[in-house]
């Protein structure tokens, strides 16, 4: 072997100028870089590859996923061992083989086995961790693998469940931020237009302005009252009174104050109200405030909802069952189509017809639009007695029905 001088007497001994050896010392030394260099740029491309590969190997190699219970799976474990190091032993007898061999290869089957072990049994919770992270920033749409039949997939069908429901009330209360917004902005601004013009000298307080102003700060007085319903009845603050009562009566009252306030909630004089209580001494057993906001919701939506004069009737019945009631509201509006039935009674919800009636007015003083809380307010209330309100099929117009339970059922 041929050994390099390392000082310049011995390079100008074995006959090599200084000026050769810093060249070629440069040379290496680029050399070297560059291949430091290359080495770094291979690793930075191929070193994620290569984790993903072994990622998914692992992700696969997953031997615990079908057994049901986690207990039975180490009880495999155990079993797996024992005929591993069995077989390992008769191997060494048979073969004659060297004990430290056998060892060795004994270390290494059993640190696989545990490798596979330990994966099966971290890599849901490692899944859950990172999916916990990522709601904790805000991201509830992350999900985990819920295939596994034991313990741990009980576990992430709960944590999907849980993440599921997170989504949903966070989706809705950025829907109710957004919509109480626009309906909050939306009379504020016209109030301040009429004001602003009064002052300005733009109109006269005349009666017509100021009946204007009140409509305005009127929606505005229902919206913070439905708001306040809803409030309550999430909370579940609002107890049921009930009582029996006579319907023909008291249906009456209800049609009385819902044609006084036609003119000053949203203008719609030219809508007939119709009642039809059948037999007329019909008798029901409810809480009667509760029902009362009811039944004038689902008026006030009809009549939003009427064309220029428009019929609105209010049908009551005895139930399906004993002490039952059952009662309708009907109108001779657009209709709620079969693809929104199911989402008219969730807050805020508007169908299409709705929309297209409060942007051009569905009669003389249209196009309030309303607080798109009346039929979220109503179900709950009629939730509260333990009953039901649907959209009916209807040949014109919409018909909404509700029905109340007898005395036995009613959460009193």
């Amino acid at each position: 072997m041929t050994q390099l001088p390392d000082s310049p007497s011995a390079t100008r001994a074995a006959g090599l100028p200084r000026t050769t050896v810093r060249v070629t010392g440069r040379f290496l030394g680029r050399a070297l870089r560059a291949l430091g260099r290359v080495h770094q740029r291979l690793r930075r491309r191929w070193e994620p590859v290569w984790l993903g590969w072994l990622d998914r190997l692992w992700e696969g190699l997953r031997p615990l996923d079908p057994y049901r219970s986690v207990k039975a799976a180490l009880g495999a474990l155990v079993i797996v061992s024992v005929v591993i190091t069995t077989l390992l032993a008769l191997f060494a007898v048979n073969s004659a083989t060297e004990l430290r061999v056998i060892t060795i290869i004994s270390i290494i089957a059993s640190l696989l086995i545990t490798q596979f072990v330990a994966q099966s049994l971290t890599a849901p919770l490692d899944e859950m961790t990172d999916a916990a992270r990522a709601m904790a920033d805000g991201d509830y749409s992350r999900r985990v693998r819920g295939d596994r039949r034991d313990e741990f997939g009980e576990l992430a069908e709960t944590f999907n469940q849980m993440a599921a429901d997170l989504e949903a009330v966070d989706r809705h209360r950025k829907e109710l931020v957004a919509n109480v917004s626009h309906e909050l902005r939306t009379p504020i601004a016209a109030l301040r237009a009429v004001l602003e013009n009064v002052v300005d000298g733009v109109s006269d307080s005349d009666p017509e302005t100021m009946r204007i102003a009140l409509q305005q700060t009127d929606r505005l007085g229902r919206l913070v009252e439905h708001l306040l319903d809803l409030s309550r009845l999430d909370n579940g603050v609002v107890p049921l009174h009930a009582r029996r009562f006579e319907v023909w009566p008291y249906m009456a009252g209800v049609l009385k104050e819902a044609n006084m306030s036609k003119g000053q909630g949203h203008s719609r004089t030219d809508v007939h109200l119709h009642l039809d209580v059948s037999p007329p001494e019909l008798t029901a057993y409810a809480d009667a405030e509760r029902l009362h906001q009811v039944v004038a919701n689902l008026i006030d939506n009809a009549v939003k909802h009427s064309p220029p004069h428009g019929r609105v009737t209010v049908r009551a019945r005895p139930g399906a069952t004993r002490e039952s009631l059952e009662v309708e509201v009907l109108d001779e509006g657009p209709g709620i189509p079969e693809s929104e039935r199911a989402h008219v009674f969730e807050r805020f919800n508007r169908t299409k017809a709705a929309e297209n009636s409060s942007q051009r007015g569905s009669g003389p003083g249209g196009g309030d639009g309303g607080t798109g809380l009346g039929l979220a307010i109503a179900r709950w209330a009629v939730d509260l007695h333990g009953g039901w309100i649907r959209v009916a099929e209807s040949p014109k117009g919409c018909r909404i029905q509700v029905t109340l339970p007898g005395v036995e059922e009613a959460k009193v």
